[in-house]
Formats: structure tokens, C-alpha cells, sequence
């Protein structure tokens, strides 16, 4: 069928003049049909596409499903950490068992909006997000699929801790965490790799996110860690989280800024970070005891709460 990618039900196919015996016929071994998920048919040779198995799995979930976690966080053209699988929601008394690459979960809170690319039907950006975070095993991927849709604006923090209350407990204990750490201000995965090597150090404790103005009540910047007393301004360098050329020069034109003001800006690739944490913390550690033996800067600083 063109409008499905080539997939067919077999009560389609039924409704369509087939009989059994023609269906049959056409999935014989070596015949132009193949079997992808119980009563559900490849209508064509080759190896399923991913809008392909999307279809099959609708299909075969029913009509009232719709497709969540990694698969639908994709859709919504975000990258995300996952098995093979595709999750469906199904309504709670739907009767449907996960079978090959689908994965079912049954639930009493069916998406009231539904987003489509053609017949492909898939749940909002809070919902996939948080769908495919209690999936996941590693605390890294989640907090990377978190800081993505908040940094790529896909979707509202409010939202995805109103569906971390009303979803489901099990396998909610690293999203919880992630969101904890971005209501503490960190906005990416590379900005919590500082917040957690700081924080682990003998460092004294910047405060994170602060907001810098001159004395007459000119924005300076707000860095990812600031040090008050020694005027030293931590800040993570990353292509990653900004990957238009505006944005990085944004940055770029943020460190000059602050330097203008006598802030010792450190700057660094979340690469470093991770592989070169002792590098880090020493260059703090040098750059925090100069900034102690020079005069306080006349820097406002202001936080949130």
C-alpha cells in the first residue's frame, strides 16, 4: 500500500479481494511478501527501512497506538541513546503482547495530542523523552536526551517534570536526577561534567549559573561557574550544544566580554573535562589562589533564589 511504505495488515489485505490462499502464496519462501510482526507484511524485497517498521509496528499494535520513547524522540529530529525496539502505547485494555522489535506498554494516560508525519503517529517531546529515559539503563544517556531537548528547545522543563509525577515510578529514579540537575541550572551534559568535577574536588564551591553585572546595572554574562572572591569564571566550550556558527560566536563575544571586566575566564572542551580532570582542577586551583591575592572585582553578583 503506497500511503503505508509498502506494509499490510492481513485484515487489510483481506478487505483489499485476497484470500487466505493468495496471502499465503505471496509469503511463500522466496515470494514477493514477507512476515514482519504477526499480521503484519513487507508488500516488497529487501530490508525494512525505519519508516517501514514504524508502520509495522502501528499496524500490528492497533489503531489507537502510537509510538514513544527513542523511536519518537528521533522523530522529533533529536538524537537519542536506545536498543532496536519500538515502544507503543496501547490504551490500558488493549490486548497486545510485545513481539519481535515491538515493544508494548499498556497505559491509562493515552497521549491527547498526537503528532504525524504522514501515517506514522508518534507522542510529544515531554512524553518520548521521559518515555525512553525510564528505558534506559545508563544515567549518561538519559541526562544527554534530557539536556538535549531543553537545549534544542523541543520541549519546556515544566513539562517534562509533570510527566515525571504522572507517569509511571519504575525506571523514573535517573530522570528524576536528570531533572534535578537542570533545575539547579545545568543546561547540558557537558555542564553537569564540570558541576560533578567540581563538586568532587577540594575546590571551594562556586556558585553555578550566577548572573554578573557592572555596578551601574550592566549585564556581564552569566558563566557556568563562578568564583566570587577570586573574579575566576568556569565556562564549558562546546561544538556540541552549539552547533550554529551564531551560537559559538555568541560564546566567544561572552568570554571576551567578561575579560574586558578583569574576570579570568577558564574554558574548556567537554572532552577535556572527562579525560583531563586533574589539568582542570589545577589550572582552577592556580587561577582561584591569583585571583585571592588582587583586589575584588566590582562585579554584582546575583542568583536566583
Amino acid at each position: 500500500m503506497p500511503t503505508q511504505y509498502g506494509v499490510i495488515a492481513r485484515w487489510q489485505a483481506l478487505e483489499c479481494g485476497l484470500t487466505p490462499k493468495a496471502i499465503d502464496y505471496r509469503l511463500r519462501p522466496g515470494g514477493p511478501w514477507r512476515a514482519m510482526l504477526p499480521g503484519v507484511y513487507l508488500a516488497m524485497t529487501g530490508t525494512p527501512t525505519p519508516e517501514q517498521r514504524d508502520m509495522a509496528a502501528l499496524l500490528y499494535a492497533g489503531s489507537h497506538s502510537v509510538i514513544t520513547g527513542a523511536v519518537a524522540v528521533r522523530r522529533h529530529h533529536l538524537s537519542c541513546a536506545g536498543l532496536n525496539l519500538i515502544d507503543v502505547l496501547i490504551p490500558a485494555d488493549a490486548r497486545r503482547r510485545s513481539t519481535g522489535f515491538v515493544r508494548i506498554q499498556r497505559t491509562t494516560r493515552m497521549p491527547e495530542k498526537v503528532y504525524k508525519a504522514g501515517p506514522i503517529r508518534f507522542v510529544a517531546p515531554h512524553r518520548a523523552v521521559a518515555d525512553a529515559a525510564r528505558t534506559m539503563t545508563s544515567f549518561g544517556d538519559v541526562q544527554a536526551v534530557v539536556c538535549a531537548a531543553l537545549q534544542w528547545k523541543r520541549c519546556a522543563l515544566p513539562l517534562l517534570i509533570d510527566e515525571l509525577n504522572e507517569g509511571p515510578s519504575a525506571g523514573s529514579r535517573s530522570l528524576r536526577r536528570a531533572l534535578a540537575e537542570v533545575s539547579d541550572g545545568v543546561r547540558s551534559t557537558a555542564e553537569a561534567g564540570l558541576k560533578k568535577l567540581i563538586d568532587h574536588s577540594d575546590l571551594e564551591k562556586p556558585l553555578y549559573n550566577a548572573r554578573l553585572y557592572t555596578p551601574d546595572g550592566d549585564f556581564i554574562a552569566k558563566p557556568d561557574a563562578w568564583w566570587q572572591r577570586a573574579g575566576v569564571a568556569g565556562e564549558v566550550d562546546s561544538r556540541e550544544y552549539h552547533m550554529e556558527a551564531a551560537d559559538y560566536r555568541a560564546t566567544q563575544m561572552r568570554h571576551n566580554r567578561m575579560e574586558s571586566y578583569g574576570i579570568n575566564v577558564q574554558h574548556w572542551l567537554p572532552s577535556v573535562i572527562a579525560t583531563e580532570s586533574r589539568t582542570v582542577l589545577s589550572d582552577l586551583r592556580r587561577a582561584i589562589a591569583a585571583g585571592h591575592a588582587r583586589p575584588l572585582l566590582s562585579v554584582v553578583t546575583m542568583v536566583d533564589g
